[in-house]
């Protein structure tokens, strides 16, 4: 069964609640810096991911290089 189903989204208070306990462990002047380098390192991650999925351009002018070295007849 869905456990989202039984307890449900989170309201107002829980957020609040949630938040609060976030600024109280890590305290007010780490969370600016701790938001930029999660920013950072999903961009990077994103970076990665449109390298990853696009095809290398010396792949390609490699293969271009080796199918022109083969003799014609």
């Amino acid at each position: 069964m869905n456990v989202l189903g039984l307890m449900g989204l989170p309201g107002h208070t829980e957020i609040i609640l949630i938040v609060f306990v976030i600024v109280l462990l890590f305290g007010a002047k780490k969370l600016p810096e701790l938001s930029r380098s999660l920013g950072k390192s999903l961009g990077e991650f994103k970076k990665g991911q449109k390298e990853g999925a696009s095809p290398d351009e010396d792949d390609e002018i490699e293969k271009k290089e080796i199918t022109s070295d083969e003799p014609k007849d």
